[in-house]
């Protein structure tokens, strides 16, 4: 579908406050993913020393959580279609909290790593139940407004995350000092988590469940109330009407299954490929490297401890403020032209960095910029964040929980989820040995992948924009 077409607005049906504050609910599983992979950053340092870690062991230390989301993510759409979307989101709330207690407790590096995998278990429920939820609630008119919290959930989440580390190491004079009750500082950051995992398995439990859920499971009435509440019409025809729509979509389904998924390319379906690689091109541009280790790059153009925890607070709120953007023009400009200036911005911003580190004197370990090429490379760097931020971040999420048609949707979402997960996981785990080779390198590769995901984009993405769920291509048809 060309990106010029305008979404077709049932005249029964407006935006309500209902729809709005339940897709915020929901996208709070966002904000865990956010925070969990973020509130390594501060604690990794001090974690490295007192275990005595290698860089290699230290990488994994910081992304096995990756792993557990990979998982979570794999098993809860199955999950939600037999229990619903409501108890996956408690379930990967607890599974958080538990993760984040067991993190701040932890003795030695595998028990440390046992526990981050558990709340990574959490993590990638959530990234896949939020998308899912609200994809389902919304009406295609907003949908990508509200499906984009989840990625401004995700970046307030990584803001929280950081401004929290930075709050607690500057309390303690550092993040493997002492400070309350005795504990190291890099404790109390797990530790922290607690908040919001607790905060969202409540909140999930007031929120009425999906209507596609309710009418899968025959409760049609049940439905039709929630679907007359979200879609803010007084006309039982117009909610009738969405609920046979569903039912005829439904009826061309079973339950989900990864069989579902085969095709005539390298063993998938068209459409589950550009899933897969929109999600591994949102990782292979090293987003997180910025998010996981930006305290250690600010070091490297030559702020303190303390210093660089603020920079990295400062560059998480950018990420926040340009996720508005995306909020604000992705139902007008539509996903694709998105897309593209985003790669575009990336592989420009990510080009000068690796140039800027190339200029770089002292040891790969602790490498200094001169000047000009300090205040160069933290530009870059800002403008490769707005780029991520205002594009690629929130609207890969946007497409995954509405592109695949409703036969695949469940399966093909916890296909593509994983793949990012392990994605994610690849580039955290190698950055820091790409970095002892020298940032230039690591930087450079990122480019590279910036730049294939605008060709990718520009010849395989189909625009979604103001389609309904229920409306999507077969999935034999071609990507």
């Amino acid at each position: 579908m060309s990106s010029e077409n305008v979404p077709d607005v049932d005249e029964g049906q407006r935006t309500t406050t209902k729809v709005v504050m339940i897709s915020i609910v929901a996208a709070i599983g966002g904000f865990l993913f956010g925070f969990d992979t973020s509130v390594v950053n501060g604690a990794v340092d001090a974690v490295t020393d007192q275990f005595a870690l290698s860089s290699g062991l230290s990488g994994f230390a910081v992304s096995c959580a990756l792993l557990g989301a990979a998982v979570g993510a794999w098993f809860a759409g199955r999950i939600a279609d037999r229990f619903g979307r409501k108890s996956v989101m408690v379930v990967g709330g607890i599974l958080f909290a538990v993760g984040a207690v067991g993190s701040a407790f932890a003795f030695a590096v595998w028990d440390l790593i046992l526990w981050r995998v558990v709340g990574g278990l959490g993590v990638g429920v959530a990234s896949v139940i939020a998308p899912t939820y609200i994809a389902e609630v919304a009406p295609a008119h907003i949908r990508g407004r509200l499906a984009s919290l989840q990625q401004l959930a995700i970046t307030v989440g990584i803001f929280a995350a950081l401004l929290s580390d930075a709050f607690i190491a500057n309390t303690a004079g550092g993040a493997a000092e002492s400070t309350w009750l005795g504990w190291e500082a890099w404790r109390w950051m797990f530790l922290v988590g607690v908040v919001p995992s607790v905060v969202w398995a409540f909140l999930a439990l007031q929120v009425p469940e999906s209507p596609r859920y309710l009418i899968a499971k025959g409760e049609t009435q049940r439905a039709g109330e929630v679907l007359r509440e979200v879609l803010g019409t007084r006309s039982l025809e117009a909610v009738q009407r969405k609920v046979n729509d569903i039912k005829n979509s439904m009826r061309r389904e079973h339950d989900p299954s990864l069989r579902d998924l085969r095709g005539p390319r390298f063993g998938l379906l068209p459409i589950v490929w550009v899933g897969i690689l929109l999600s591994v091109l949102q990782q292979g541009v090293g987003i997180n490297v910025i998010f996981y280790y930006s305290t250690t790059l600010w070091q490297a153009v030559g702020f303190d401890e303390s210093d660089a925890l603020t920079t990295s607070v400062i560059t998480s709120v950018t990420n926040v403020v340009v996720t508005f953007i995306a909020i604000a023009t992705v139902d007008k400009i539509g996903r694709k032209p998105l897309l593209t200036i985003g790669s575009a911005g990336m592989f420009v911003s990510l080009t000068v960095m690796a140039i800027a580190f190339s200029q770089a004197t002292g040891s790969a370990e602790n490498p200094s910029l001169p000047d000009p090429w300090g205040p160069i490379g933290v530009v870059a760097a800002n403008v490769y964040v707005i780029s991520f931020g205002a594009t690629w971040g929130p609207v890969v999420w946007v497409l995954l929980g509405e592109m695949f048609p409703g036969k695949i949707r469940a399966a093909g979402l916890a296909v593509a989820a994983a793949a990012q997960w392990l994605a994610n996981f690849a580039i955290s785990t190698t950055f820091p040995s790409l970095a002892e080779l020298g940032l230039q390198f690591a930087y450079g590769l990122y480019a590279v992948i910036a730049l294939l995901s605008f060709v990718f984009v520009r010849r395989a993405v189909q625009e979604t924009k103001g389609r309904e769920l229920e409306d999507m291509d077969s999935p034999a048809s071609p990507a």
